[in-house]
């Protein structure tokens, strides 16, 4: 029998339930689940690029984040649940502007798909956005609306900031993708300075020269998660819900009392539309705004639909 990392996981756990007391170690002794290192593939695709993990720091950066993130069970099985019911979002939006699907597990790295994320630096949203750069590419952000927290729109935004960082790095993604974290005009000045033509190549900070490695392990667990013991049944994932968009053009003096108006609680308009930052909208430009109003079944487990966005995620 061959057994794999995913094996042992689930082996370890059995055993540690099934054990009659007599049969187990005595309490005076100490006794360690084994653990088990991911296997490390030869090369992989990244971006539809082959990148060859032969040579020796490749091969230790991408084992140091796929073994710390297999371990992270909790962050990482969240992750893989948001997704069903975010990428039927993100994806289409970056197949449309031409942006690879690798770049979904950008936004798991950014943000674990948390659509109210907000960093300690006041970084934003699912593609975690400074304001300035949000602003930068089109995205509208102030104390009543701040558009880095629409997922839509956002995704727009970030693969305006892909495409353009693509142009500026030849078409190689590792170096977008370390633009990313590291931003675009430190990124290129170390090219330069360092006379490399991929990011893969350069002395950067820890931050930035791990970034790459975390999406490509994101990336290896998310395609197959029950290789690396992520054990989950289709009932248990998150899926997307049903809206009635409503067009808001005016201003609104009282957002709780539009969404009781609308059937749905305040709470239920904030989680939906996380883009809404304050209790009233001035809207003196008169600016439309698209409000999403759940469906009441989409809003209930038990009758709403139950799609699965990639079928290795779980186990039917």
């Amino acid at each position: 029998m061959n057994i794999t990392f995913a094996h042992i996981i689930l082996l370890s756990a059995a055993c540690a339930v099934a054990l009659p007391a007599a049969a187990q170690a005595p309490t005076s002794s100490k006794v360690f689940s084994r653990v088990v290192n991911p296997d490390i593939p030869a090369s992989m695709t990244l971006c539809g690029k082959k990148v060859d993990l032969d040579r020796t720091d490749m091969y230790e950066r991408l084992d140091r984040e796929l073994t710390s993130m297999a371990y992270t069970h909790g962050n990482t099985m969240l992750v893989i649940k948001r997704a069903n019911k975010l990428f039927p979002v993100i994806a289409p939006i970056l197949k449309q502007n031409g942006v690879p699907a690798d770049m979904l597990y950008l936004a798991c790295i950014e943000s674990s798909l948390n659509p109210r994320a907000i960093s300690s630096a006041k970084a934003g949203g699912i593609w975690q956005f400074m304001p300035a750069t949000a602003r930068q590419y089109g995205l509208e952000v102030g104390d009543e609306v701040d558009e880095r927290f629409n997922i839509e729109k956002a995704t727009a935004a970030a693969c305006r900031y892909l495409k353009n960082a693509l142009g500026k790095y030849g078409g190689n993604w590792s170096s977008v993708m370390a633009s990313y974290n590291g931003g675009m005009a430190r990124v290129s000045s170390e090219l330069d300075k360092q006379q490399a033509a991929d990011a893969f190549d350069l002395f950067l900070t820890d931050e930035t020269s791990r970034y790459m490695f975390r999406v490509m392990a994101m990336k290896l667990i998310m395609e197959n998660p029950a290789a690396y013991g992520f054990d989950l049944r289709r009932e248990q994932l998150y899926f997307p819900q049903e809206y009635k968009e409503v067009k808001v053009s005016g201003p609104v003096d009282d957002w709780a009392t539009w969404a009781r108006k609308q059937g749905i609680s305040y709470r239920q308009l904030r989680e939906d539309n996380p883009w809404i930052r304050a209790r009233k909208l001035t809207n003196k430009a008169g600016k439309t705004y698209t409000v999403k109003v759940a469906t009441p079944a989409s809003s209930s487990r038990s009758k709403q639909k139950k799609p699965v966005y990639n079928t290795k995620w779980v186990r039917e």
